[in-house]
C-alpha cells in the first residue's frame, strides 16, 4: 500500500470550478431527489442536530501508519542481523613457557606496541618478538626467594617496568637491556603495576597503590584504602580516572587530580572474591568490566559517571583476565578454577547484552594472563599448564574459506620454546 499517495488524497481535495448551466441543473436536480421528500421537506435522515465533530480520525490514521512505518524501518536498519561470527578452533602458535608460576595474584604478562611481549619465567623475565620470533633474557633475579611479579611496558615500549616479590620495582631499557633505576616505597610484594604516561602506578600485596613519577627522585604519592593485597589496576584511556582491585573483593575509582589524598570517587563490593581482572571499555570511556575470583566467577559491567552497575553475568569460572575487542563490541575473558563442567577456558561475550559468543578450550590447566597484540587482532594468554598460546580471536567477522595450506598449518601446530 502506498501510503503517500493515500495520504495526499486525504489531505488535498481537488477544486472543481464549473460554470456550465448544464452543471448547475444536474447538481439541482440531485439535492431535488437525494435531500428532499416528495412533498419538498429535508430528509431527516440528512438533518444534524448540532455542530458535527470534527474528528479528522481517518486522517491521524493515515499518520500513525506513516509514522509507524518509518519506525519500522529505523528498527530493522539498526537492528540488522549480524554477520556470522566467526570463532578460531585453535590457537594459531603455541610457545612453551617452563616455569610459569601459578599464581592467581601476579601479572607476568604484557605485549607492547612494538610487538614485543614481556613474560616472566620462573625467576627470569623475557622479551620475545612476534614478528621475529627471536627473544632474550632481559633479567635474572638472584636468590630463592624473590623473582617478577608483574611486568607492563611504558606506551612508547622504550621501558619496560618489573614489580619483584621483594618489594623492589625495577625500570629497563628494553633496546639496551640496561637497568634505569629502582623504585622503592613498598614493604612486600610488587604484584600489579600500570602506566599512565610518566607516572607509574604500583600496588602491592602491604595494601598500599603508590604513584611514582619516574622522572623525579620520590614518588609522588601514596594511597590506602583497600584492606587486603592490591591485584589489579587499570587506568582509563584518557588517564583521568584509575580503577583498583583487592583481595578483599572490593574495588576503587580514584581521580587523578585528587590522588594526593585517600579519598575515592567510587567504591564497587558487588563481588564475592577477589578482583584482578579489570578492564576498560574502549568505545564507551565510562563504562570498566571486572572479574571476580573462584567463589564469585562474575564479570560485571559498572557506569563510573553514575557508580552503577549495569551489567552481570554469572561465569561459573574464576576469571583471571579480562579483553576487549577493539573491532567489534566483544569482551574476552579468560578462567581458572570452576564450578561448572568448563574450566580453563577462555570465552568470548557479546557487549552489551554479555551473551555468549563461544569458548576457547586449549588450556590444560587455568588461564592466568591475558594480553593483546598491537593491532588489536590477537590475545596471547599464559596458562598454569606453562604454554603462552597466540588466539586470532579479534579478526575479521566474516569466516573466510578454508584453504589446503591454511589446514596444513593448522594440523602441523608445534610447539616451540621462548628461551
Amino acid at each position: 500500500m502506498d501510503l503517500d499517495h493515500a495520504y495526499s488524497l486525504l489531505t488535498n481535495r481537488t477544486k472543481q470550478v464549473s460554470n456550465s448551466k448544464f452543471n448547475e441543473e444536474y447538481r439541482r436536480k440531485l439535492e431535488e431527489n437525494l435531500t428532499l421528500d416528495s412533498e419538498g421537506r429535508p430528509l431527516r435522515m440528512l438533518v444534524f442536530r448540532g455542530s458535527p465533530k470534527l474528528s479528522g480520525k481517518s486522517v491521524r490514521h493515515i499518520d500513525e501508519m506513516r509514522r509507524d512505518e518509518a519506525e519500522a524501518l529505523t528498527i530493522n536498519h539498526n537492528t540488522r542481523q549480524p554477520r556470522f561470527r566467526h570463532l578460531p578452533k585453535r590457537e594459531v602458535r603455541v610457545l612453551d613457557a617452563t616455569r610459569v608460576r601459578d599464581d592467581f595474584y601476579l601479572n607476568i604478562l604484557d605485549w607492547s606496541k612494538k610487538n614485543i611481549i614481556a613474560i616472566a619465567l620462573g625467576s627470569d623475565l623475557y622479551l620475545w618478538n612476534s614478528e621475529t620470533g627471536k627473544n632474550h633474557k632481559l633479567l635474572q633475579v638472584d636468590g630463592h626467594h624473590d623473582y617478577p611479579a608483574s611486568v607492563a611496558w611504558s606506551k612508547d615500549a622504550r621501558m619496560v617496568a618489573v614489580g619483584h616479590m621483594r618489594s623492589k620495582i625495577q625500570l629497563w631499557d628494553a633496546e639496551t637491556s640496561q637497568i634505569v633505576r629502582s623504585l622503592g616505597g613498598h614493604q612486600r610484594r610488587v604484584g600489579t603495576i600500570a602506566w599512565n604516561g610518566h607516572i607509574l602506578t604500583s600496588g602491592s600485596q602491604d595494601k598500599s597503590i603508590i604513584n611514582h613519577d619516574v622522572r623525579a627522585r620520590n614518588s609522588s604519592s601514596c594511597i590506602r584504602a583497600h584492606t587486603q593485597e592490591v591485584c589489579g589496576l587499570k587506568w582509563s584511556s584518557s588517564g583521568n580516572i584509575l580503577a583498583s582491585g583487592g583481595n578483599e573483593n572490593l574495588i576503587y575509582i580514584w581521580e587523578a587530580s585528587k590522588m594526593s589524598s585517600s579519598n575515592f570517587l567510587h567504591q564497587f563490593n558487588e563481588h564475592q572474591a577477589a578482583v584482578k581482572a579489570l578492564a576498560w571499555c574502549p568505545y564507551q570511556s565510562d563504562v570498566l568490566a571486572s572479574g571476580g575470583g573462584t567463589m564469585d566467577g562474575c564479570i560485571k559491567l559498572w557506569n563510573i559517571q553514575k557508580g552503577t552497575c549495569i551489567n552481570s553475568i554469572d561465569t561459573k569460572a574464576q576469571i583471571c583476565g579480562l579483553e576487549w575487542n577493539r573491532h567489534h563490541k566483544e569482551i574476552l575473558s579468560g578462567h581458572g578454577f570452576s564450578t561448572s563442567e568448563h574450566k580453563n577456558h577462555l570465552c568470548l561475550w557479546r557487549y552489551p547484552c554479555m551473551s555468549k559468543v563461544g569458548e576457547l578450550i586449549s588450556h590444560s590447566s587455568r588461564v592466568l594472563h591475558l594480553s593483546q597484540s598491537p593491532d588489536g587482532l590477537t590475545v596471547a594468554s599464559a596458562g598454569a599448564d606453562e604454554t603462552l598460546r597466540f588466539w586470532e580471536v579479534f579478526g575479521p567477522a566474516i569466516k573466510q574459506n578454508t584453504r589446503i595450506s591454511d589446514l596444513d598449518n593448522l594440523l602441523s601446530l608445534k610447539i616451540s620454546p621462548i628461551r
